[in-house]
């Protein structure tokens, strides 16, 4: 069963309560989105230590339900 872009959202604002969270279904078949998460939390990390963060907070739904997610990560201005 495909991931709802909402569930994404949630899961990625509950680990990261002050995100600006953005998720766009890239192929409409709910197994590919695209998404970009603006946070303080990852100021003085890396990109991949961002994008770590993000991961985790998926729960490990990344490779399963969550099938293929093109993620941009940003801290705020």
């Amino acid at each position: 069963m495909a991931m709802d872009a909402h569930e994404i959202e949630r899961m990625i604002k509950t680990a990261l309560p002050d995100a600006a969270v953005e998720i766009r279904d890239l192929a409409g078949d709910g197994d590919h989105y695209a998404a970009t998460v603006v946070s303080a939390a990852f100021k003085g990390k890396n990109r991949v230590q961002q994008h770590q963060m993000v991961y985790a907070a998926l729960q490990g739904n990344m490779g399963g339900v969550l099938h293929a997610l093109a993620l941009t990560t940003a801290v705020p201005e």
